[in-house]
């Protein structure tokens, strides 16, 4: 956007905190329950083996359901459906409380998981809606919003196991309030269809898609197949933050436990930070040169980490690792969101699904190897991910896309 460009309309600010809202709402409700899972784990009595099959459910709840949300988004609308998806989200994590078996557990959080799904790719296709209308990048922004949420609802949970509130009493505060931003949310949420002519869309998704050439399907299809992959790399990068760091700084590398658990700080708390600036990245760059040096620095970070591994190096890498992939998840869905020959939601919707499918085959792949090897070894999986990022980034907008009208960009 340029410095004469008109200052955006009140309903449509109103409309991007009211997606703020919803990042907010979607971050913190799990994560109010995770910090008590251990409590939940000792008060059903549940073996290991049980515990880890029953917390599976949530996942595998949105595996099974993702590719619900662009139905869902098409009949509802984006708005209405984030909104109904955290309303039902917080309903499955509040029957967590009142589970009295592993089988009963594993269902609440199995729906619970579905509707997060349905959540994420609803809350992104309204952000992106909301971002067509600003004509600049602010999506990334979003995500920042999604990381503090997950923030206040851990210290929530914190608070509650400080204070020693029940487990039903907590989370029913947590569904109640966040229920209730979200229903506030929805009155500033931006009406009509998505996929309007005024909403930056096809008038005729349906037209259109019947137009589009065979070649133009074809292209649309590889493109697809090259944001999924962008985006299961953001989403390996995430995961090693979350499932290894701290494993391979303190077995590995031989950090204490206090200093190891920074390994996953500095990799989400880079993230944070780079989403915070994001936006601004690629309204001056674009998004092909902001996700390009992103994949850049992953595959140097983490990369120079592994070939000399030390404890402080690791904990650069990671950083490395997570300030590079800060942008690649939303750049891929925004992308994807944009697609030709697509009714709205339907490549948001199949690239969201795909990158749980990452999120999910990950640790297992990883640890095969690391077995196999070692988790040095595995680890690799993560530089190897930066260097497909540069080598794919080709499909995203560059800098003159970006500022186009067509792009919804600056």
């Amino acid at each position: 956007m340029s410095i004469s460009d008109p200052a955006p309309a009140p309903a449509l600010r109103r409309a991007r905190w009211a997606v703020g809202a919803l990042f907010l709402t979607n971050g913190a409700l799990l994560a109010n329950v995770l910090p008590r899972y251990p409590e939940i784990k000792a008060s059903l009595g549940l073996a290991n083996s049980t515990y880890g099959l029953a917390i599976a459910a949530f996942p595998a709840g949105a595996i099974l359901a993702g590719l619900a949300a662009g139905p869902a988004i098409r009949r509802l609308g984006s708005g209405r459906a984030a909104v109904a998806g955290t309303l039902l989200t917080s309903l499955g994590l509040l029957c967590v409380a009142f589970a009295p078996s592993a089988p009963l557990l594993a269902i609440a959080l199995l729906l619970a998981g579905g509707f997060d799904a349905i959540t994420d790719v609803a809350q992104n296709a309204h952000g992106l809606r909301v971002q067509r209308a600003y004509r600049r990048s602010i999506l990334n922004g979003f995500h920042a919003v999604w990381s503090i949420g997950a923030v206040l609802g851990g210290t929530m949970a914190a608070a509650a196991i400080a204070l020693h509130l029940p487990l039903a009493v907590h989370l029913g505060i947590s569904a109640a309030l966040f229920a209730v931003i979200a229903l506030l949310a929805l009155r500033f949420t931006l009406p009509g269809a998505d996929g309007d002519a005024e909403d930056g869309g096809a008038a005729d998704p349906a037209a259109s898609a019947a137009a589009a050439p065979r070649r133009l399907a074809g292209r649309t299809l590889a493109m697809l197949l090259a944001l999924v992959t962008i985006a299961m790399a953001g989403a390996l990068v995430e995961d090693a933050g979350n499932s290894w760091a701290t494993l391979f700084l303190s077995r590995d590398l031989g950090a204490p436990a206090a200093l190891a658990a920074y390994g996953f700080i500095a990799l989400v708390g880079a993230q944070f930070a780079g989403r915070l600036i994001g936006d601004r990245l690629v309204d001056r760059f674009g998004q092909r040169a902001v996700a390009r040096t992103g994949g850049a620095v992953i595959a140097l970070g983490m990369g120079l980490a592994l070939a000399w591994p030390t404890v402080p190096g690791m904990l650069l890498g990671l950083a490395a690792a997570g300030f590079g992939s800060a942008t690649l998840v939303p750049a891929a869905m925004g992308e994807a969101d944009a697609l030709p020959g697509l009714k709205p939601g339907t490549g948001l919707t199949i690239v969201s699904w795909l990158m749980r499918l990452g999120f999910l085959l990950s640790p297992p792949i990883v640890g095969l190897v690391a077995d196999a090897a070692s988790l040095r070894v595995g680890l690799l999986v993560v530089p190897l991910a930066g260097l497909a990022v540069v080598v794919l980034a080709g499909v995203l907008k560059g800098r003159e896309a970006e500022g186009s009208p067509e792009a919804g960009g600056a």
